[in-house]
């Protein structure tokens, strides 16, 4: 472990949602975490995807109606950049070694122990989910919960390897170009949204290739390495301790191995949320299809909504412990059943009890 004495904290203004950045030195490198509300709550952390930082990756989540009052109102928020993924990252020297996903992982570990955080809800978006997931796996009396968002856990197909090769030549020999920023654009959206088809949603998109200008290429191509090199989750996966929320999109490219690895949790212990006409980035393209779910997922911890109707939080028991209550009925989870109208969701899950 890293000696945390060493740290550095930086006090900045976070547009848009306000806090203090900390560079945290770990025993694998510095770690830029952007920390966002009162740190006596409990803790929420996130992990972007490739080439993303919290700006791009969960800004969408975090400003939409009623994220406020099921977010913010509960939790800490702690944002943690990928190594060199932070505005205004310097680039990580050549002689730095290059990290693995489980060194990622136990970096992870290693800013729990720095803020004094036992034990954390996780929410992490393709590469960040697959990190989020093996830090899980590996620390799982320090998760209580899992959110993934379009979440990959097998180790990458002939295709996507060769795919992500050419991305990281793109990356070397040309630097955050045209073709490479498309390229991540059909990550991360749906081909409509890409296409101007949702009208001001479009602003999305070019929101995203403002930051991805301000990427420095190296940096990028070093997490996609290690990604590029993780290994297959699969067989490990019921050995995971905490319940499991997954969103995905439809137009994902990731959506089936989404779904693979919602079966390969277990209906018992793994909710599955498809969101329609959406790709990867469901916390950016349609953050409003996230709240509902994730509202019914929270409650199993005791966390309500603040002046949620219909809340049980009336009698009086602590929202940072965790809940006795029994599990949300699945169809419950879906808008015909809440009586409201939402990006439309599908859903795939099954009551434990």
């Amino acid at each position: 472990m890293g000696d945390s004495s060493d740290s550095v904290s930086i006090a900045i203004d976070i547009v848009p949602f306000g806090g203090k950045e900390f560079l945290v030195k770990t025993s694998r490198g510095s770690l830029s975490v952007f920390v966002c509300g009162d740190q006596e709550k409990p803790a929420l952390i996130t992990y972007p995807d490739v080439a993303l930082n919290y700006m791009s990756c969960f800004q969408g989540l975090f400003v939409c109606p009623d994220a406020d009052s099921l977010l913010l109102q509960n939790f800490c928020i702690y944002h943690i950049e990928a190594p060199g993924h932070e505005l205004g990252a310097n680039v990580i020297s050549s002689d730095v070694p290059l990290l693995s996903v489980v060194d990622l992982a136990d970096q992870v570990a290693e800013v729990l122990d720095f803020f004094g955080l036992e034990r954390v809800l996780c929410l992490g978006v393709t590469a960040g989910a697959y990190i989020l997931t093996l830090f899980a796996m590996k620390y799982n009396e320090r998760v209580l919960g899992l959110i993934l968002v379009s979440p990959v856990c097998k180790a990458p197909t002939w295709t996507e390897w060769l795919y992500n090769k050419v991305l990281m030549n793109l990356l070397y020999f040309y630097g955050m170009c045209g073709v490479l920023k498309e390229c991540l654009l059909q990550r991360y959206f749906s081909k409509e949204l890409r296409n101007g088809m949702h009208g001001a949603e479009s602003e999305i998109v070019q929101a995203c290739l403002k930051l991805l200008d301000e990427r420095r290429s190296p940096n990028v191509m070093r997490f996609l390495q290690a990604i590029n090199r993780r290994h297959d989750l699969t067989d490990d996966l019921k050995k995971l301790q905490c319940r499991t929320l997954i969103f995905v999109g439809d137009c994902s490219p990731f959506h089936a191995e989404s779904v693979h690895m919602s079966t390969k949790i277990g209906r018992k212990d793994c909710t599955l949320v498809e969101v329609k006409a959406c790709g990867s980035l469901v916390t950016e393209e349609h953050p409003l299809a996230m709240l509902v779910p994730m509202e019914f997922f929270l409650m199993e911890f005791g966390f309500q909504r603040q002046g949620h109707i219909g809340s049980s939080s009336s009698n009086g028991s602590n929202p940072s412990s965790p809940s006795s209550e029994p599990c949300i009925a699945p169809e419950l989870l879906s808008p015909e059943g809440l009586g409201i109208k939402l990006k439309p969701i599908k859903t795939r899950a099954a009551s434990s009890y």
